[in-house]
């Protein structure tokens, strides 16, 4: 790298400066406080730790996302977090041992290897919540609604949108199928990218019955408002009681959102494999027209307490709190001050003091610095015979 790069940042790596900056912690403590009221509890999980730590259960998915580095003092492989997800269930399993519910919440910044999607940095501000030792729909709708509420909270309230699936249907129509492993992953692999007319091709060359291959070719078309629900229960009516039971589920949780939130529009998505690996029933995804990706995602990942060695039902979701914290910003200004003289006076001190604890922004000049130029001053303090005042400036 040439000199004259250096202080250049690593491709898809971002920084934030004021007014930016101070807007996104604003954002923090507004959001880490929303869930303190909910019952949700704080925890800091390390930057870093132990490879196969980060690799156990969802983090099975984030091996190619995760930097990899050697400890030098231990000589071990550790990996920089690329989800603070994992790591929550891993304190949920060996550090809490609540044998109840258990709410949890976080905030931290993440690596990426690579980006997840053209708009997104490689060194997201990760924030969500996690609901453990539950497995009812109650706690699903409790951390959607706590979704939605993050992205109130955050200024989006115009047209949002939520998308919904259930792995449950994906799981059951492949065991009435059938299909074995290496048959199931090339269906898959074309269901993600719902390229249909090589799906088209790949189900007149399966060998199935026509019911099935029928099912199959409509899975990546179901996708819409609450008609889709309808089509699938027509469609998987006899099908094996996983797939009936995740429409009902779906079904029922559309049911409560609507109650909830009859202003968000409802969109079902059944072919839906995000995260299939480690989702084990309904994922869900909040969306808004100003944004061309979800802007938080989550779901239900009851697995991943069995794979830290204490089964325990999970869902949650999270956010890039950078992401939210623009889209919810409009027109950035610095934050008005009070320009103090560069005066050793106690009382100027003191009226100085008491401005701070009201909440105002108090800055003292310095000797010879006349520009100022990084705050926006609107007023001064004067001295007004032997007090000190706030006066327009």
């Amino acid at each position: 790298m040439a000199l004259a790069d250096r202080w250049l940042l690593p491709d898809g790596v971002k920084e934030m400066l004021p007014p930016h900056a101070h807007q996104v912690e604003a954002l923090r403590r507004k959001l880490l406080d929303l869930y303190d009221s909910w019952g949700y509890e704080l925890v800091m999980p390390p930057l870093m730790e132990h490879l196969e730590s980060l690799m156990t259960g969802v983090g099975k998915d984030l091996d190619l996302t995760t930097f990899k580095l050697v400890d030098q003092l231990t000589g071990h492989t550790l990996g920089i977090r690329a989800d603070i997800t994992p790591q929550v269930a891993r304190i949920d399993a060996h550090r809490m041992h609540v044998q109840g519910a258990n709410r949890l919440c976080y905030c931290g910044s993440v690596l990426h290897t690579y980006p997840a999607n053209m708009l997104a940095s490689r060194n997201p501000l990760q924030v969500g919540a996690e609901l453990y030792g539950h497995a009812g729909i109650e706690s699903d709708i409790e951390v959607i609604s706590l979704m939605i509420e993050t992205l109130y909270v955050s200024g989006l309230k115009d047209e949002l949108s939520l998308d919904l699936g259930h792995v449950g249907i994906f799981q059951g129509l492949i065991e009435e199928a059938r299909l074995d492993p290496a048959v199931t992953a090339q269906y898959m692999e074309l269901l993600q990218r719902k390229a249909l007319p090589e799906l088209d091709q790949f189900l007149n060359e399966l060998e199935a019955d026509a019911r099935l291959i029928d099912k199959l070719a409509e899975l990546p078309k179901l996708n819409g408002g609450m008609e889709v629900l309808v089509r699938a229960r027509r469609l998987f009516g006899e099908s094996h009681s996983m797939i009936t039971d995740a429409v009902t589920y779906l079904e029922r949780l559309a049911e409560m959102l609507q109650r909830r939130y009859p202003s968000i529009d409802l969109y079902f998505d059944l072919g839906e494999l995000r995260g299939y690996n480690y989702h084990t029933g309904v994922v869900f995804s909040a969306l808004t027209p100003v944004f061309g990706q979800a802007v938080a995602k989550g779901g239900r990942y009851d697995a991943i307490g069995k794979d830290f060695g204490r089964a325990r039902p999970a869902t949650g979701f999270s956010a890039d709190l950078k992401t939210l914290a623009s889209l919810a910003s409009g027109d950035q200004k610095l934050r008005s001050a009070i320009l103090a003289p560069a005066d050793d006076d106690m009382a100027l001190m003191a009226m100085m003091q008491n401005l701070r604890s009201q909440g105002e922004r108090v800055v003292q000049q310095l000797p010879g610095d006349a520009a100022q130029n990084a705050v926006a001053f609107n007023r001064k303090l004067v001295k007004q015979g032997e007090e000190w005042v706030v006066a327009a400036l």
